[in-house]
């Protein structure tokens, strides 16, 4: 089996509702995500050839996804009042909404689908909240 890695950034800042503790306050991170990608075989013609793909391309579409959530809030559905939305909103805020808790196992996660809905051999992501805290995420 082979198997490539590449790693992308992004800073944005998140809650948790409902949390007991800091966290249930917005704070940011420079979240650090690794994706791994793997395949039986490598490719055998082309400009590819011997490879399992391009690391640039791997590299690429980690670095969109990665970009796509850069200096956002982002919020679980249901988690800030009408009010509260309509004022970040007022202000230009980038706010992005998902339907869960943004933790790094659920990023992990939604990471992971949007490549594998991309049509990429995706096996493993890793998010990092911090250099030392991290949550994994691959199909069993």
């Amino acid at each position: 089996m082979y198997r490539l890695k590449t790693a992308a950034y992004f800073d944005s800042a998140h809650f948790l509702y409902g949390y007991e503790g800091k966290c249930r306050n917005i704070h940011g991170h420079r979240w650090k995500t690794e994706a791994v990608f793997e395949g039986k075989e490598l490719q055998k013609d082309g400009v590819q050839r011997e490879m399992l793909m391009d690391f640039g391309d791997l590299k690429r579409e980690l670095k969109a996804l990665a970009d796509s959530y850069d200096h956002s809030l982002i919020y679980e559905k249901g988690s800030l009042k009408v009010k509260t939305l309509e004022a970040l909103t007022e202000e230009n805020f980038r706010l992005i909404e998902i339907s869960c808790r943004p933790t790094a196992e659920n990023l992990a996660r939604i990471f992971f689908e949007a490549l594998k809905e991309k049509g990429l051999p995706v096996r493993k992501v890793t998010i990092y909240e911090t250099p030392e805290n991290c949550a994994e995420y691959e199909e069993a």
